[in-house]
């Protein structure tokens, strides 16, 4: 009896064990990359996380997705390996860009950044000012075309990779 109750802790205990491969390093990336077009008096304007330059939410171009998210909020984190993934299918054919909101400090959303494998740029809404063009919740992920169009807008988590893949696709028009 004691050699069962041994062995079924044994497979109870390996069972548990991930397989999945440990998460990547994430990096502080520069905003230089992301597209966009000159500011127009009004527009929102964002400092990059590295403090590099400020770039207006309303001059952006795609083929971009736009993921708002905040260091606090459970779900952002939830949903973050999909996009580290989606990020790494889909380089040079479609770009990422973040915006960390209201958080308390900018080393608040850069330990995230690291810790949750993200390699792109993000822009930084300490005040939460992007309130009028998001919403008052987080995650929020908008697909932008070529032309700067918000062609499509989604609130709320994104439940996988595949997910990512289908909007693109369906919204963007660009194969991944």
């Amino acid at each position: 009896m004691k050699k069962v109750l041994i062995l079924l802790l044994a497979l109870s205990l390996t069972g548990c064990s991930s397989t999945q491969p440990a998460a990547t390093k994430g990096e502080v990336v520069d905003c230089a990359e992301v597209s966009h077009v000159a500011a127009k008096p009004g527009d929102t304007l964002l400092n990059c996380l590295t403090g590099s330059e400020k770039i207006s939410v309303e001059s952006l171009r795609g083929p971009l997705i736009l993921n708002v998210w905040g260091s606090w909020c459970g779900p952002c984190a939830d949903e973050m390996p999909y996009f580290v993934e989606f990020n790494n299918q889909a380089k040079g054919k479609v770009k990422l860009l973040g915006i960390a909101v209201e958080e308390a400090e900018s080393q608040d959303s850069k330990d995230f950044i690291i810790s949750n494998g993200m390699t792109w740029p993000n822009l930084y809404d300490a005040k939460g000012i992007t309130r009028a063009n998001f919403g008052m919740g987080v995650p929020v992920t908008w697909l932008i075309d070529k032309a700067g169009t918000v062609v499509y807008k989604h609130v709320g988590v994104i439940n996988s990779t595949a997910e990512l893949i289908e909007l693109t696709e369906k919204y963007l028009k660009v194969s991944v």
